[in-house]
């Protein structure tokens, strides 16, 4: 099961970005009173007790409106509405109940899923009888806020989690590696997963697009036991014209959340495109196992230094993934195909890795001995000791005199130093540091 899913919508202009704003923790959306200025979803990852989850900004509804933009705000908030596990109905509480409300009321009870209704613009005591008259809405008891004061928000994020579906599913699950294959359309990712089940498990065409979801696929092999996940091919955004991509947009991003290895798959006769690397940004930027499959090699007109030229290329554009596997297939000739799944379960080792705090601190200690750090201001960084925190991806925490004495450089080089002495090829390593008086 991935992170939960929440929409927030309603009409223009009740607050809803403002409300999304608070809840990421940052202006991720566009706050104007021009109705319409959230023309397109926008997501990001939200927090609240032990949940984490996803949220999701939408245009505002207008149920009647005949305008172009109008109508297609209302297809996109229909889009999120369809992907959500939970829907937050927003409506401005200084208004009061519009006509437009209690339509948009009517669309969200056709889908079935749960509703918190919040009432917004809530800004004093004496503003609290104005939500009353939303109990004629027949979703529920109105949850009073003032998304601009921040108030009550505590309360709806209660009435939020509360409708979260258990995790039981991740438990059964657990002894799978999930593998999610992620990259640009008609690329080979539905043609690669049915090379590797040996048969024709997803349906492939040279239209792109025709992965609409993201879809799950147990395989249990020699190898070991795997979920692979496909998903639909994350387009520019300039080239997103169906509100249905847009949909698998959210889709992809929700997989690769679940996803313990991430798989991006990179047309060799295209190279690696922008969009590439902002797929596999995400999955660096959630700390995910990292693969980089070149498919379509059969293609490429080679000698005995091609494949390495193009890694070296590959890498000098994605830098900040240097640690990434990389391997070159054809999905239509089986070229290589079989090293796929070992490769994932490689990653996933070394993604799961956990290293004894002695073994560690010796490594560390030989670090510094060859390389003092640098004085920052007055002082010198010094490293007391380091432990693992966590697996998944690996994190070190490194316990110092003085977390203002660190440099970008050391710092470097004391994750260079992890991945030389332990193998972390394949996976991100996290590094935090604390003070601590000696």
């Amino acid at each position: 099961m991935g992170k939960p899913i929440v929409a927030f919508v309603g009409r223009p202009n009740v607050g809803k970005s403002t409300l999304f704003n608070k809840i990421a923790g940052k202006r991720i959306s566009i706050v104007e009173d021009t109705p319409g200025v959230t023309r397109d979803r926008v997501y990001a990852e939200a927090e609240w007790l032990k949940y984490n989850f996803t949220i999701i900004d939408t245009g505002g509804i207008e149920p009647e409106s005949g305008d172009i933009i109008l109508s297609q705000m209302r297809r996109q908030a229909q889009i999120a509405i369809d992907t959500a596990n939970v829907i937050v109905f927003i409506v401005d509480g200084k208004e009061g109940l519009t006509a437009a409300d209690a339509e948009v009321a009517q669309m969200l009870r056709k889908s079935k899923k749960p509703i918190v209704l919040v009432v917004n613009k809530i800004d004093s005591l004496k503003d609290e009888d104005n939500a009353f008259e939303f109990y004629n809405l027949g979703i529920g008891e109105p949850i009073t806020i003032s998304a601009t004061q921040g108030l009550a928000l505590g309360d709806m994020l209660d009435r939020i989690v509360e409708h979260f579906p258990s995790g039981t599913d991740d438990e059964e699950q657990d002894e799978y590696i999930k593998i999610a294959m992620v990259g640009k359309p008609n690329v080979g990712k539905s043609s690669l997963i049915n090379k590797l089940l040996g048969e024709e498990r997803v349906i492939v065409s040279d239209i792109p697009g025709t992965t609409r979801d993201a879809i799950d696929s147990t395989l249990e092999t020699e190898e070991g036991k795997f979920i692979l996940i496909d998903t639909a091919g994350l387009r520019r955004k300039s080239k997103i014209k169906e509100e249905i991509e847009r949909y698998s947009v959210i889709r992809t991003l929700a997989a690769l959340e679940r996803a313990d290895v991430c798989i991006l798959i990179i047309d060799a006769t295209e190279g690696v495109t922008e969009q590439d690397e902002k797929i596999i940004g995400y999955a660096h930027e959630q700390g995910k196992a990292i693969m980089v499959v070149v498919n379509k090699w059969d293609l490429i007109e080679k000698d005995d230094k091609t494949m390495e030229n193009y890694k070296k290329t590959l890498q000098g554009k994605m830098a900040f993934i240097e640690y990434a596997s990389f391997l070159f297939i054809s999905a239509k000739t089986g070229q290589r195909v079989h090293k796929v799944l070992s490769e994932a379960k490689a990653c996933y080792a070394n993604y799961s890795k956990r290293i004894s705090t002695g073994i560690l601190n010796d490594v560390i200690n030989k670090a510094v001995l060859m390389k003092e750090p640098p004085i920052v201001g007055l002082k010198r960084l010094k490293i007391y000791y380091v432990t693992q925190a966590e697996t998944k991806p690996p994190l070190f925490i490194f316990f110092v005199n003085d977390t203002q004495t660190i440099h970008f450089s050391y710092e470097r080089y004391l994750v260079n130093q992890l991945r030389n002495n332990f193998d972390f090829k394949g996976t991100s390593i996290k590094v935090h540091f604390r003070e601590r008086k000696e």
